[in-house]
């Protein structure tokens, strides 16, 4: 189901790190889109839903209707997708809505300018020896939705204090608000569109990870989706969060960073709380 949507259908290049996955049917693929990456792993037991809409650009809408087309047609590349939550709306000539097989929204909208958008000039994913680029160019933006009443101006706060990321006011309204990652990216936050009673969690915690043993903080796993950022001075980005207690270490992960130092040495540290 996976490779059907996420290779024969959008066009992500297959990652070469993960490739073995692919034939051994489990464990975790890399997707890329342009520079960016979805990480898949394998749910346990159910696949992860993110409560929000990812938007994709992509160099050639007309080819994904084709193969929405041949889906219809009964086309057995597509085959995996029958019996699932897949389905393609057409909004105009370009934009699509696409709804993965376990749920996900996608907004997927042409490019005009392909170059541009794909931006190999400043770097690129591995690709498979005799294997084309991805279609999918970038991901441009990615919604969360939140509660009503969440502090919009309060999540802007935090990305600047953390992060360094700013708020783009054009791009926001009274029910959203927009944060600048890099030039070529946002990261937006809305009131669910289902209603004020929606609810929200973008979260999934377990707790049989727990080592009582250990003179370690503890933390419960999440096997939620999660987001990866890259940022210029992670010390920096570090001691802020640890200034207003909202690190997190994730058991599930061999990557882990109970303090600064071990941050730089893993190259990452992990949130879950906005305040």
């Amino acid at each position: 189901i996976l490779k059907a949507f996420y290779f024969d259908f959008l066009g992500c290049a297959i990652d070469p790190r993960k490739e073995e996955n692919i034939y051994v049917g489990s464990k975790t693929l890399w997707a890329n889109a342009g520079m960016h990456q979805f990480h898949l792993p394998e749910g346990k037991p159910n696949a992860q839903i993110f409560d929000g809409v990812i938007t994709l650009i992509h160099e050639d809408l007309s080819a994904l209707m084709q193969r929405y087309n041949d889906y219809l047609d009964g086309d057995e590349r597509f085959e995996p997708l029958k019996d699932t939550e897949f389905l393609v709306g057409v909004l105009d000539d370009d934009m699509l809505m696409v709804t993965d097989p376990w749920g996900n929204e996608f907004s997927i909208m042409a490019s005009d300018d392909p170059v541009e958008d794909r931006a190999s000039d400043i770097g690129a994913q591995p690709l498979i020896e005799g294997h084309t680029p991805s279609e999918v160019l970038k991901l441009e933006d990615l919604t969360c939705f939140v509660p009503h009443g969440a502090n919009l101006d309060g999540i802007g706060r935090f990305y600047e204090y953390v992060l360094g990321a700013s708020t783009i006011q054009e791009l926001g309204s009274d029910s959203s608000i927009c944060i600048g990652m890099g030039e070529r990216q946002t990261l937006s936050f809305q009131y669910h569109p289902d209603g004020p009673d929606t609810e929200v969690r973008h979260h999934e915690f377990s707790y049989d990870d727990q080592d009582e043993s250990s003179s370690l903080p503890f933390y419960p796993s999440n096997h939620g989706p999660h987001i990866s950022l890259y940022v210029t001075q992670l010390g920096k980005a570090y001691q802020r969060a640890e200034k207003l207690g909202v690190q997190y270490v994730n058991p599930r992960f061999k990557r882990r960073a109970y303090t600064e130092e071990e941050a730089l040495d893993q190259c990452m540290f992990r949130l879950i709380d906005i305040v």
